[in-house]
């Protein structure tokens, strides 16, 4: 495993960190609290001292499963959790969005409430959970500046999302010197990323990105096939039947990513990703051990060359040749599109 800093905070982040949205919550298949703390803590001994969570994940049971699995090696990883979702007054409906809260007494609130649940004094790092432009207002600023003088937070990120446009958050949080901004980006969707990339080049800024979904909601991975039935409840079924079948077809046309014996596909996604200098760490979604075993060994596999950087890109340029719509060409937005406009991206902004 090799390891970075978050923006230029001192955070260290191990390159392929553990997403904690599977703890706590049944939305990417139910498993026993004690299965997770295992998990967790088999992660680390992989060498994964990045831990991800967010207070809204199981209403806080996620990080509480994250406190317990990590109080005894709690000098030896970092620990980041995500505040905004006001679960404490509202129910949570499905797999639908709970209202956000983003005014600072309630942010202050439960950022120590977080911390209660952990287990901690001070966390590594903090993100605002999915922001809009109007919501990171000087106050707030102020608010996070003040909680990393209290000695409460480490560092602050922005999460971006659950879609994977909102380009003027992200703007705006580069532009701010945020430590981190966490955004969906793989191989198949590589628009918000490069655009990123575009604004931290042109502000000079330290801000570190943290890629999520690396394998595209189980396609890069190979772990949704033509043969996969998704589970009621699996929050992979939110993405479109011509997704897949599209994506199935792109995914042949990177086979070249493979080396028999020295790099898969799954890690293959990850190393794409890790060779963008900005991306700090890579939160892909584990679900057994057997995944941690592979994935946590793609800070290792050999790098990509430039020739299959190249190419990558090439044939993202020309959507893979595929001429059919894949049913995602709407990006979430939320300034109405504008911030999806005036970036060029040939995608529609949600309604």
């Amino acid at each position: 495993m090799q390891y970075s800093e978050l923006g230029d905070s001192g955070v260290e982040v191990s390159e392929v960190g553990f997403g904690a949205w599977t703890v706590g919550t049944d939305w990417w298949g139910d498993r026993s609290e004690e299965d997770a703390i295992e998990m967790l803590q088999y992660a680390v001994e992989q060498g994964i001292t990045y831990v991800d969570t967010g207070d809204v994940y199981g209403h806080g049971r996620s990080e509480e499963l994250v406190g317990r699995a990590l109080s005894d090696v709690r000098e030896d990883v970092t620990v980041a959790t995500k505040v905004g979702y006001d679960f404490y007054n509202n129910p949570q409906a499905g797999h639908g969005e709970l209202p956000k809260e983003m005014d600072p007494e309630y942010l202050r609130d439960a950022v120590d409430k977080s911390l209660d649940r952990l287990g901690l004094e001070s966390v590594d790092l903090l993100q605002l959970h999915n922001a809009d432009v109007e919501e990171i207002t000087p106050d707030v600023l102020e608010l996070l500046d003040e909680l990393e003088e209290e000695g409460k937070i480490e560092a602050v990120g922005l999460a971006l999302g659950p879609s994977i446009g909102w380009l003027a958050e992200g703007d705006l949080a580069i532009e701010e010197e945020f430590d981190s901004v966490q955004l969906v980006w793989n191989v198949l969707e590589q628009e918000v990323g490069n655009h990123f990339l575009e604004t931290i080049e042109r502000t000079g800024s330290a801000t570190s990105l943290i890629p999520r979904v690396p394998h595209s909601s189980g396609i890069l991975n190979e772990q949704v096939t033509p043969d996969t039935e998704l589970g009621e409840g699996d929050h992979r079924g939110f993405r479109p039947e011509e997704w897949y079948e599209t994506g199935w077809e792109k995914l042949e046309q990177l086979r070249f990513l493979e080396r028999d014996g020295e790099r898969t596909m799954g890690q293959a996604s990850i190393a794409w990703l890790l060779s963008h200098d900005p991306v700090a760490t890579v939160t892909p979604t584990f679900r057994t051990t057997d995944d941690i075993d592979e994935w946590a060994a793609a800070s290792d596999v050999p790098k990509l060359t430039d020739e299959e950087l190249t190419r990558v890109a090439e044939l993202y340029e020309a959507d893979f040749d595929i001429d059919r719509d894949d049913g995602m060409d709407a990006l979430r937005s939320s300034v109405g599109g504008e911030d999806i406009e005036s970036a060029g991206l040939d995608k529609l902004a949600a309604d």
